[in-house]
Parts: structure tokens; C-alpha cells; sequence
């Protein structure tokens, strides 16, 4: 058990460790980042006095072990477009893209595992063949055609939800939230359906697909011939045995929102981490950039740790070879 966790312990750090080594070269690799904080008129002397400032006349090593140690504290510099530390950017814009992640996170495990069930107890029945049908549009259409098309049905033609942005944000301390108005549930409906439809067509299908096949094992068999109900056997034999395939995919599944709500985040102009990084694209912001892809790696590699850690507790066979 300990060996197991010290191990997924020590992968995480090595992952992390890789990510800060790409995130340190796009400092030193990608452009000139004096070029963007001065203009045409400034002399050289000014050039190599920003230079010795931001420490780049320092050795690549030197260089390297600063920025590996600022970003254990959470410190990347500051931006070259606003001139204000990113820890501080990334702090205004993480409460919107968390909360467009948790809502998105909410309806596709729901709806995906719901469904999922549904569709592997009763794959004959006409309602079960429609939702997967309809589920291919999760999976078949790219994320920005699918906003551009919600927003087109139900902001331009039915006018019942915004277009864009984040509307009835209240202060709760340095926290900004858009869950305590109707104004703020209104504007986040539609840019989390637009992201929750992928993650949601991949834990439908594969709940359906282990449902499927644990139905057909030799243990639900022999319940059925023990005369246990219907209910007991779906959802107290099967459904248990079909979530370390799933637990895997809700891990990747919340990863996965973070990353991917670039898009989303641009389509509904919704103010996070995700439109932050495009805006800093733009403008060659490279510490914006550096600090946003080491944010994505950590949110994935804990919670890929935590997705290790309760298999654990789900699966047995994890813990005999642990010891």
C-alpha cells in the first residue's frame, strides 16, 4: 500500500518535473521577450539593463532552477502585456474557469452515467438506440461548432440565454462567484453544455459498454438463478464492478475540461484561464503561457494521483499488490 503511493508519488514528480523543463524553454526559446516590452526607440542600453533585470544574461542552468524554484511558490513573473504578476491574473481568472469546469463536470457525469446505465440494461429499446445515436454529436462535431450552434438556437433565435460572457458575478472575499444570481446560472448554461458533451458521449459509452459486459459474467448469472431483483443485481453486482474503467475516465474527464475550455471559454468569451491563455498567445505573453500549461499538468497529475489512490479502496486485487 505505502510502495504503491510513494511510487504514483514519485511518477507525479517526474511529470511535473518534464512539464517545468517545456514550460522554462518557452521562456528561453520561443521569441525575444524584450522585443515585446519595449518599443522601436529604446537604445541598447536599455535593452541589456531589461536583459540583467529579468535575469536572462544568467546562465541556462542558473536560469533554470529559478524559475523551477519561483514556480513551487507559485511565481512566474510578470506579464508582458499588463505588467502585473500572473499569480496574481491567474487568481482573478481560476474562479470562472472552475466554476464553468464544475458545472460541466456535474452534467456530464450524470447525464453520461445515468444514460450509460440505461443504455446497457435496455440496448434493445428505441429510446436507448436514440440516445446513442444522438450521442455521436458529443463526439462527431468540434467544440466550437457545436457553441456557435447553441448560441445560434437559443441566444439569436430564442433569445432565452446570453451569448457571451459572465453575467451576475458576486465577491465573496477574493473568490468571484456567478452561482448565487439567476443572471449568473443563465450566461454559464450554455458554454457548459458546450464543453460537458464530450466528456459526457465517453462516459456513456464506456458505462454502457462495461455494463454490457458484466452482464454477461458468470457471478450475475448466477444472482439471476438466486432469485435477487432486478435492481439489486444492476445496481448493487454490476454497476460496482464497472468503476475503475469509469473513476479512470472522470479523472481524465476533470483534467481534461481544464484543458479544453480554451475553446469553449473563446467561442462564449468567458472570462478564465482558458481565454487568458489565447489573449496571451496573441500577444507572445510567455510567462501567461508558461504558467497556464504547468496549472493544466498539475490539475492533471493530482487528479490522476487521487484517481490512483481510490482504486485502492475499489479494487482489491491494487492493494494485495501494493503490500
Amino acid at each position: 500500500m505505502l510502495a504503491y503511493i510513494l511510487r504514483r508519488l514519485g511518477q507525479s514528480v517526474l511529470v511535473m518535473a518534464v512539464v517545468s523543463l517545456i514550460s522554462f524553454s518557452l521562456f528561453n526559446f520561443v521569441g525575444d521577450p524584450v522585443n515585446n516590452m519595449v518599443g522601436q526607440e529604446a537604445t541598447r542600453e536599455d535593452r541589456v539593463r531589461i536583459y540583467q533585470d529579468l535575469g536572462l544574461d544568467d546562465p541556462i542552468i542558473t536560469q533554470y532552477f529559478r524559475f523551477v524554484g519561483n514556480a513551487v511558490r507559485g511565481e512566474f513573473g510578470l506579464s508582458y502585456r499588463s505588467k502585473r504578476p500572473v499569480d496574481e491574473l491567474i487568481k482573478e481568472r481560476l474562479p470562472a474557469t472552475l466554476e464553468l469546469v464544475f458545472v460541466s463536470a456535474v452534467i456530464a457525469l450524470v447525464l453520461g452515467i445515468v444514460a450509460g446505465i440505461y443504455t446497457g440494461i435496455r440496448r434493445n429499446g428505441w429510446l436507448s438506440k436514440f440516445i446513442l445515436s444522438s450521442s455521436l454529436v458529443g463526439v462527431s462535431l468540434p467544440t466550437f461548432i457545436i457553441g456557435i450552434g447553441l448560441i445560434y438556437i437559443f441566444a439569436v433565435n430564442l433569445r432565452w440565454l446570453p451569448s457571451s460572457g459572465r453575467a451576475g458575478v458576486v465577491d465573496i472575499g477574493w473568490w468571484r462567484t456567478s452561482f448565487l444570481s439567476l443572471d449568473g446560472w443563465r450566461s454559464i448554461i450554455l458554454p457548459a453544455i458546450t464543453l460537458s458533451l464530450f466528456q459526457l458521449t465517453m462516459i456513456l459509452r464506456l458505462v454502457r459498454s462495461e455494463m454490457l459486459e458484466v452482464m454477461q459474467t458468470d457471478y450475475i448469472k448466477f444472482a439471476r438463478a438466486r432469485g435477487l431483483s432486478e435492481r439489486a443485481i444492476n445496481f448493487t453486482h454490476a454497476l460496482k464492478n464497472t468503476l475503475v474503467p469509469v473513476i479512470t475516465i472522470i479523472g481524465l474527464n476533470i483534467g481534461g475540461l481544464i484543458a479544453f475550455s480554451v475553446i469553449t471559454e473563446t467561442v462564449f468569451q468567458w472570462p478564465g484561464t482558458g481565454l487568458m491563455f489565447i489573449q496571451a498567445v496573441d500577444f507572445a505573453d510567455v510567462p501567461i503561457m508558461a504558467a497556464y500549461l504547468v496549472f493544466v499538468a498539475l490539475v492533471f497529475v493530482v487528479v490522476n494521483l487521487i484517481v490512483d489512490l481510490l482504486y485502492v479502496f475499489i479494487d482489491p486485487r491494487i492493494r494485495i499488490t501494493g503490500r
